[in-house]
């Protein structure tokens, strides 16, 4: 497999370890699994007046398209059990597409790197536990550099995580 994506999951709803596991559970045979970084409880970002988030990076391989890709993981949200509710809203799993090689991409349905990494720790400290010198392929800073002046709190360790079928 020869692309290199960083993929950010989040679940705010039910077992939410759980969801997050049967998401990376269900990538293969598409998409493997290479490194995961730990779980973080995180506080709600954008509409704040719902559960606390738990949030992971994964590293992952695929020979994947990018928008195929997304249509990819937009199925194994569903088959976790993800229902449309209003943004930033509550939610059982999210799947979001954070770097895929040093690509940079735009369209309609999708923009690469993830417009607003920069500005979301629950997503900068767990990647930065995986890829701390990764360089951000617009911004020209690493991940370790975009951490650096940013607030990490709410955002509070809870598990070492897990990269494969957890028994």
């Amino acid at each position: 497999m020869k692309n290199t994506v960083y993929i950010a999951l989040g679940s705010n709803l039910d077992k939410r370890e759980a969801n997050l596991q049967s998401a990376i559970n269900l990538l293969p045979p598409d998409i493997q699994p290479i490194v995961c970084s730990p779980v973080y409880q995180t506080e709600p970002w954008g509409f704040v007046h719902q559960p606390a988030f738990l949030n992971q990076v994964i590293k992952v391989k695929t020979d994947l398209e990018p928008e195929d890709l997304l249509q990819y993981l937009k199925l194994i949200e569903k088959k976790v059990g993800r229902k449309k509710t209003f943004r930033y809203g509550p939610r059982k799993i999210d799947l979001d597409i954070l770097f895929y090689n040093d690509m940079v991409y735009d369209s309609p349905s999708l923009t690469i790197p993830h417009p607003r990494i920069a500005e979301r720790g629950f997503v900068l400290v767990p990647l930065s536990d995986i890829a701390p010198d990764y360089i951000h392929p617009i911004l020209s800073v690493s991940v370790k550099e975009m951490l650096t002046d940013f607030d990490d709190k709410g955002i509070d360790w809870f598990s070492p995580g897990v990269c494969g079928k957890m028994e």
